[in-house]
């Protein structure tokens, strides 16, 4: 699998329709699933945006609406909502941080942002952690997860400003949720997830801390999440879905383990997910396509290192020459 062009028909990326098909979603204004979907439209442009990177088509979306739309999004104590006169949230604050860095347009935020710029953006996010158990909430309401855990040190390190925030607690609580299988759940004595996997592997890397995770009785737990058909679940006895991509291969990549599931049956579940005329990809071969699944989709055929491909950072979730930009790596 040297080229593109070396690979059989049914193996082949329709980059060219996905990238129509992305484009295409902010012009359905007229639609009843637009505004029915009004509550992921940050995210849904993080995902679009991080899925033409690595399409390589990283200028198919107008860069200065996409910045005006995200400043629009947040609120005079630093976070953002899902759309505007949305709630601050963390997940919807840290697509906006995901987005900047992926624009490169960390200096708009410092420059047009509410308050002190990042620091404004650093407080928000930092005032959301548990000071006791070292855990983060997702808004005011106090509702607590791993996954505002990961979003936050994702956030704030790409920020520059983890020093907000007790990283040791915070790895004490992922700590609490390690399961006897070497996975995780959402809280301690939670199921393990493969999602949740995921976001505790890479707060603990940001963090500095993969010491603490068995890679081995891990790997062995996440490798079995591929099925017959190829795809791969979130947890036993469950059906494949394209999403999963991301979820278990990163973690896999994380802990040097992602040659355990079968490559070549991967890729070829997941190409026969993508609607190759309209373009997009669904969770399942002949279901409707949606941007979640197709951004999914993508990230998962970069770490199957799929050619065409842009290599996307494993912890991070963003292409991975935006990551060595922020953290000043060569190449």
């Amino acid at each position: 699998m040297s080229g593109i062009q070396e690979l059989p028909d049914e193996l082949q990326l329709a980059a060219a329709a996905h990238v129509k098909y992305i484009q295409s979603l902010d012009t359905k204004k007229d639609e009843y699933e637009y505004w029915l979907t009004e509550h992921l439209r940050l995210n849904g442009l993080y995902w679009g945006l991080t899925a033409l990177h690595l399409l390589r088509h990283p200028d198919a979306l107008p860069r200065g609406e996409a910045i005006d739309f995200v400043l629009s999004c947040q609120h005079e104590s630093g976070g953002f909502g899902a759309a505007p006169g949305h709630d601050a949230h963390m997940l919807y604050t840290v697509s906006a941080v995901q987005i900047f860095v992926l624009l490169d347009a960390l200096d708009e935020l410092e420059k047009r942002g509410k308050g002190n710029g990042k620091a404004q953006v650093g407080k928000f996010l930092a005032d959301l952690q548990n000071r006791e158990t070292g855990t983060f909430a997702g808004d005011e309401w106090g509702e607590e997860d791993t996954r505002f855990l990961y979003g936050a040190l994702n956030a704030l390190s790409l920020l520059g400003l983890l020093h907000l925030v007790d990283v040791n607690k915070a790895v004490d609580y992922i700590a609490a949720c390690a399961n006897y299988d070497g996975g995780y759940g959402v809280s301690p004595g939670a199921e393990t997830h493969s999602g949740q996997i995921f976001t505790c592997l890479a707060a603990l890397s940001i963090a500095g801390r993969k010491d603490l995770i068995d890679a081995d009785k891990l790997g062995g737990w996440l490798s079995e999440r591929q099925v017959a058909c190829g795809g791969l679940n979130g947890r036993p006895e469950k059906k494949e879905d394209v999403c999963y991509n991301w979820w278990v291969l990163s973690s896999l990549e994380m802990i040097g383990r992602t040659h355990w599931v079968d490559r070549e049956k991967l890729i070829k579940f997941t190409l026969s997910c993508q609607d190759s005329e309209r373009g997009g990809l669904s969770d399942r071969p002949g279901d409707m396509v949606d941007i979640w699944h197709t951004f999914f989709g993508l990230t998962g055929l970069s770490l199957l290192k799929y050619p065409g491909v842009e290599a996307i950072d494993p912890v991070y979730c963003l292409p991975k020459y935006t990551i060595d930009r922020v953290f000043g790596k060569a190449g």
